[in-house]
């Protein structure tokens, strides 16, 4: 049988779970490593003790986080189309969206690179770059984004697109290798191959050659299944229409804007806690750390439905693709909840593998109890906070941009940012964290309400 066979009987013949399992488990896995990855730089340079260092990576992170948004744009954007296209038999034009996903995401990451490059002074600036901290931040800043933009970006495009066409093991081993390398790489590079005070340095080009490493390995996939799957990296058959262009930028646009608004969202959360001390602001740091788990897994599980629930509406089985839709979201949420239950148990002792509080240090120990407790109520919103990456992701497997732009800023610009500021004057900190589940809960009964009416609106056909 072959590869696009196989694939093709995954979407069409195996069962609802094992489906799902099929696509969304390796996704998990790589959702999970990367998060370790994500937190690599930053735990080998704070072995250091060089402030200014960890000042860099912090300083530096909101720059590379757009670096996901330009892969969703057209991975994401793209990765639903292909599976739509593949679900209508139309392999050609799956195939041109494949190509033209490609090099819109290269082109991408070419305009944000060079304007990087162009604008240093003045983006160091607007980051905080103080004088003790400028010239670890523009090192760090070119290595890691301005060079490692277009191995990051082009990586995490096409990982959507394998994942696409039933390609998850793929599409996680990539991202995955690229993730374990770094995490081998940084302290090689730190500590062993260049002399002390270029540990910063070291944590950068480990981080660029990983990047590079992974991107490598999804053009050798890419080459070797091109001829065997619905992927491709040229255009023997021309553009795909105007029409398909706008469903990819329709839908990728809104993903973007997702992670986007997303992390302008905690910068509010961080400037708003820090005006109440540093052990608050200390504290909601393990908490944002502690949560990426039921997050990451999460994220991993609609990432995994997303090809199958678009596959299935483009072929009109509506039936099974709202099994898929409800088989995932089934998941989702008792993962949260059992997260849930398993971070108000054991809230300290989880709190304390971010920080090791000595009985003599004062603001470590109020560190400690603060992050005990902001993390049993932020623990609530993970439920809710997955329905809603649930909702996004059905939406934009449906090709629906538009209600997917509306539910992005509705969870986080119409809602959540006015919300923690007001929470905040109110109840104080404690405002802050509890504004998050709260901003949840209302985004998500709106946005239940609105994806009813979508999926009412869906008519059962012959083939279902």
């Amino acid at each position: 049988m072959s590869l696009r066979d196989q694939n093709q009987a995954l979407f069409e013949e195996a069962s609802v779970p094992k489906a799902l399992a099929a696509m969304a488990i390796p996704t998990i896995i790589s959702q999970l490593i990367t998060l370790i990855y994500n937190l690599a730089d930053a735990f080998f340079v704070g072995r250091t003790g060089n402030p200014y260092m960890i000042a860099a990576v912090s300083l530096v992170f909101p720059v590379f986080a757009i670096t996901v948004a330009l892969s969703n744009l057209f991975g994401v954007g793209g990765g639903s189309l292909m599976s739509r296209c593949l679900g209508e038999g139309d392999e050609k034009s799956a195939r041109q969206v494949s190509a033209f996903s490609l090099y819109g995401s290269l082109a991408g990451a070419l305009v944000f690179s060079l304007t990087l490059y162009f604008l240093r002074r003045p983006i160091l600036v607007l980051l905080g770059a103080s004088p003790a901290t400028y010239a670890y931040t523009e090192t760090y800043l070119f290595l890691v984004v301005t060079l490692g933009t277009l191995p990051t970006v082009l990586s995490g495009t096409l990982a959507q697109l394998f994942r696409s066409v039933g390609f998850a093991k793929k599409a996680s081993f990539g991202l995955s290798l690229g993730a374990i390398l770094n995490i081998i790489l940084d302290p090689l590079f730190m500590f062993v191959l260049l002399p002390q005070g270029e540990e910063l340095t070291g944590a950068a080009l480990a981080t660029l050659l990983s990047n590079l490493i992974s991107l490598g390995y999804f053009l050798l996939s890419l080459v070797k299944t091109a001829k065997k799957s619905s992927l491709a990296y040229t255009f023997p058959e021309g553009l795909p229409s105007k029409e398909k262009i706008r469903s990819v930028l329709s839908v990728g646009f809104p993903s973007a804007l997702t992670n986007l608004l997303f992390d302008t969202s905690n910068l509010f959360l961080n400037h708003l806690m820090a005006g109440f001390g540093d052990a608050p602001l200390a504290a909601l740091g393990i908490v944002m750390k502690a949560e990426r788990i039921p997050l990451n897994t999460g994220l991993g599980i609609c990432q995994g439905m997303l090809p199958l629930v678009a596959y299935h509406y483009g072929a009109r089985k509506f039936i099974r693709m709202k099994a898929f839709i409800k088989m995932a979201r089934r998941a989702g949420l008792l993962f949260s909840l059992l997260c849930v239950l398993f971070y108000e148990l054991a809230a300290v002792p989880i709190a304390s593998l971010f920080i090791a509080a000595k009985p003599e240090s004062a603001i470590g120990l109020e560190t400690l109890a603060l992050g005990a407790l902001f993390l049993r109520f932020r623990c609530l919103a993970s439920p809710f906070a997955f329905l809603n990456f649930h909702i996004t992701f059905s939406l934009q497997a449906l090709g629906d941009g538009r209600t997917t732009l509306l539910v992005a800023a509705l969870r986080q610009a119409i809602i959540y940012i006015p919300l923690m500021h007001a929470m905040g004057a109110f109840l104080g900190y404690m405002g802050l964290i509890e504004s998050q589940t709260a901003a949840e809960m209302a985004t998500f009964f709106l946005a239940r309400w609105i994806f009813s009416r979508r999926l009412a609106a869906i008519n059962e056909s012959p083939q279902s």
